[in-house]
């Protein structure tokens, strides 16, 4: 994670969770704990100035919505790294978050090791998500039609390294199950995705898996 400690905020209404992952992202994690919000509106006041590399959002909370607070927020700090963190598997409630500007989405039923690797993954240029919300991406970028070059196009420019690669983050595998399984450092896997997604002229991991996909 390098010398500085990567620093989050929390904004979720269940103060029990909060509390709990505060404690093990900064003794298990190492991260820099910055703030916590129950209250979305109280989030986007305070949290410019509070200035997190990342911010862990909540969906549902009284009064505004965390998708909206992702979309406001990106307004206030466009460099921050949202990651939705929820209990809803709804497919308009994920595409909704994705074009509010989230780079990730989990599910709270994750353990909590997969947060730690999420918050380092979305800093190396990643997009964390839990394999069944990776899955219905997918799907709903089929569905909704994006043109772009056929998915046969896109292999041919392909090595076999990198479309092995790419089969697994389709499965929703971490960078870290990647390379254990292609036997090679997370460091290597990251390179892989660097080019990968130059090859596919795309930016996120959502992009990249939908467009080799496509039939």
């Amino acid at each position: 994670m390098g010398d500085t400690p990567i620093s989050f905020s929390i904004v979720d209404d269940d103060a029990g969770l909060r509390e709990s992952i505060v404690q093990y992202l900064t003794i298990k994690g190492g991260f820099r704990f910055v703030s916590q919000y129950s209250r979305a509106e109280d989030a986007l006041v305070r949290l410019a100035a509070d200035r997190p590399a990342v911010v862990l959002m909540d969906i549902k909370m009284k009064g505004m919505n965390g998708i909206e607070c992702v979309r406001r927020l990106k307004e206030q700090i466009p460099g921050v790294f949202v990651i939705m963190l929820t209990v809803f598997e709804e497919d308009d409630l994920i595409f909704d978050a994705i074009k509010a500007g989230a780079v990730g989405y989990l599910l709270k039923s994750q353990p909590p090791a997969k947060l730690i690797e999420a918050i380092g993954e979305v800093i190396a240029g990643g997009s964390p998500m839990s394999a069944t919300i990776a899955r219905k991406v997918v799907q709903l970028l089929h569905s909704s039609g994006d043109s772009g070059k056929t998915g046969a196009e896109d292999r041919m420019r392909l090595s076999i390294r990198q479309r092995e690669m790419l089969d697994l983050l389709a499965a929703g595998q971490s960078y870290k199950m990647i390379a254990d399984k292609m036997g090679v450092s997370i460091h290597t896997v990251r390179n892989y995705i660097r080019r990968t997604y130059e090859k596919l002229q795309v930016h996120t991991r959502t992009e990249a898996v939908a467009k080799y996909l496509k039939r």
